[in-house]
C-alpha cells in the first residue's frame, strides 16, 4: 500500500516525480505550439495583411520584447508564490492570447497580441527549472530537462503537417483558434493536478528522501520566501553565470531562426510548395528531439560513470553549439535535399545544446535564488531570441536573401561555444553566506 509523504522509512519510493515531469512536458508542448503557430501561419499571413519581410521580423521579435522584460519578475513571482499559481495563470493568458490573435487585422494589432502574448508565456521555463530542481535528484535532473525541452520540438514535429493541413483548409485563422483552445484545455489539467513536493497528494518520505539526498531542493524550496535586494546580487557577479548568459543568448538566436522564418526560408529562398513544406519543415524539429534525447542521457551518463560534473554538463552543449553552426552549408545548395540535411543537422546541435544548459545552471545556481537566477539566465537567454527574428528580417530584407541571415545564425553556435569553453570554467554550486 502506498505510504504518504508522513511516513514510510523504508519502504519503496513513490514515481510522483515522472508524473510531474508528464505535466511539465505537455505545458512546455502548449507553449512552443502557441509562440511557433506564427511561422506556419506568416507566409499566407503576411500576404493577407500585407505585411514586408521588414515587417514580419518586428512581428516574430515582438513577443520576445514583453517575454524579456518579464524573466526576471517573474522569477521573483515563482520564488514568492510558487510556480503552481503562476504558471496557471500564465498558461491561460497566453491560451486566450493565441485565440485572439485570430482576429488580427495588421501590423499594429499583431504586434499588440504578440506583446501579450510574450508577457503571459514568460514564467514558462523559469518554472520549469524550479520544478525540476525541486523534484529530481542530479543525477536525473539531466533526463528530465532533456525531456521537457524535447517537448518543445516535438509540438513543433508533430504539429508542423498538421497545421499546415489547417492552414490549407481553413485558412491561417484557425491556426491560432485551434492552438489557443488546446492551452485553455491544458489549463484545468494543471490546475487539478499539480502541488510542489510536500504538498503534493500521494508521495511518500522514501521519495522526498531521495530527492533531498541526490541534490534535489525538495524540502528548500518553499512558497512564500523572501528574497532580498541583497542576495540578487549574485545572479550579476558571477562568472559562472555570465558564460551561461552568453552561451543561452546565443542558442535562443538560433532556435527563434526556426521557431519564426524557417518556414518561410524554405518557401521564400529555396521555392518550396507550402504542402511539401509541412512535410520537410518537420525533419529539422525531428532531428532536435533526438539531440535532446541523446544530450540528455549522454550527459547524465558521464555523471553516473562520476566524470567531472563540467564534462558531463558542458561537452554536450560545446558539441551541440558547434554542429549548429554548420548551417552555414545550406548557402551553397539549392538542392532540397542537402539543405534540408544541413537544417537537421543545425537544428539537431542546437537540440543537444537547449537539453543541458537547465541542468548546468540547476547545478549551480544558488538554492536561495532558483527562480530569481531561472529568471535572469531566461531575460538575457531571450535577447538573444528577441533580436534574433529582427535582425534576419532586415538581412533579408536589405540583401534580398538569406544568405546573410545564415551567417549570423551559424556565428551565433561558435560565440555560445566558445562562451562554454572558456567564460564559465569549473561549475560549482554558488553560496550565499548567512
Amino acid at each position: 500500500m502506498e505510504q504518504n509523504n508522513l511516513g514510510g522509512l523504508g519502504t519503496k519510493p513513490t514515481q510522483k516525480r515522472w508524473f510531474v515531469l508528464f505535466l511539465v512536458c505537455l505545458i512546455t508542448f502548449v507553449n512552443y505550439l502557441d509562440r511557433a503557430n506564427l511561422a506556419v501561419a506568416a507566409p499566407f499571413l503576411s500576404k493577407d495583411l500585407r505585411l514586408n519581410a521588414a515587417m514580419m521580423g518586428v512581428i516574430f521579435s515582438a513577443m520576445g520584447w514583453s517575454y524579456t522584460i518579464m524573466q526576471i519578475p517573474c522569477g521573483w513571482l515563482l520564488d514568492r508564490f510558487g510556480p503552481r499559481l503562476i504558471y496557471g495563470v500564465a498558461l491561460v493568458g497566453w491560451s486566450l492570447i493565441t485565440t485572439a490573435i485570430s482576429i488580427s487585422s495588421g501590423f499594429r494589432s499583431m504586434i499588440a497580441f504578440r506583446l501579450g502574448l510574450g508577457f503571459f508565456e514568460a514564467p514558462a521555463f523559469p518554472a520549469n527549472n524550479r520544478i525540476v530542481t525541486a523534484w529530481f535528484p542530479s543525477k536525473e535532473r539531466g533526463l528530465a530537462i532533456g525531456a521537457y525541452t524535447g517537448a518543445e520540438y516535438i509540438g513543433l514535429a508533430l504539429c508542423t503537417p498538421i497545421l499546415t493541413w489547417l492552414l490549407i483548409k481553413f485558412g491561417w485563422r484557425s491556426i491560432f483558434i485551434t492552438t489557443g483552445l488546446i492551452g485553455v484545455a491544458c489549463a484545468f489539467i494543471w490546475f487539478a493536478a499539480y502541488h510542489d513536493p510536500a504538498k503534493f497528494k500521494g508521495v511518500n518520505k522514501a521519495e522526498l528522501d531521495l530527492i533531498k539526498k541526490g541534490g534535489g531542493l525538495s524540502d528548500t524550496v518553499v512558497e512564500q520566501k523572501k528574497v532580498t535586494w541583497k542576495e540578487m546580487k549574485y545572479l550579476f557577479n558571477s562568472r559562472q553565470l555570465w558564460g551561461m548568459y552568453i552561451g543561452g543568448f546565443a542558442n535562443a538566436a538560433i532556435l527563434f531562426f526556426f521557431m519564426t522564418w524557417f518556414p518561410s526560408y524554405l518557401v521564400s529562398e529555396k521555392h518550396m510548395a507550402i504542402i511539401k513544406v509541412g512535410i520537410y519543415g518537420a525533419l529539422p524539429y525531428l532531428s532536435a528531439i533526438a539531440g535532446v534525447l541523446i544530450a540528455g542521457k549522454w550527459s547524465d551518463w558521464m555523471i553516473s560513470k562520476k566524470y567531472s560534473l563540467g564534462m558531463a554538463r558542458k561537452l554536450p552543449v560545446i558539441v551541440g553549439l558547434l554542429l549548429a553552426s554548420v548551417i552555414i552549408g545550406a548557402n551553397y545548395s539549392n538542392n532540397v535535399n542537402v539543405v534540408i540535411t544541413f537544417m537537421c543537422i543545425a537544428f539537431f546541435g542546437q537540440g543537444m545544446a537547449s537539453a543541458i544548459t537547465w541542468a548546468l545552471l540547476s547545478e549551480i545556481v544558488p538554492k536561495e535564488l532558483v527562480g530569481s537566477c531561472g529568471g535572469t539566465y531566461n531575460f538575457i537567454t531571450n535577447l538573444g531570441g528577441t533580436l534574433s527574428p529582427a535582425i534576419v528580417g532586415y538581412l533579408i530584407a536589405t540583401t534580398g536573401s538569406y544568405a546573410a541571415a545564415l551567417v549570423f545564425v551559424s556565428s551565433m553556435g561558435l560565440l555560445g561555444a566558445f562562451s562554454y569553453i572558456f567564460i564559465i570554467g569549473k561549475p560549482s554550486r554558488i553560496l550565499i553566506p548567512d
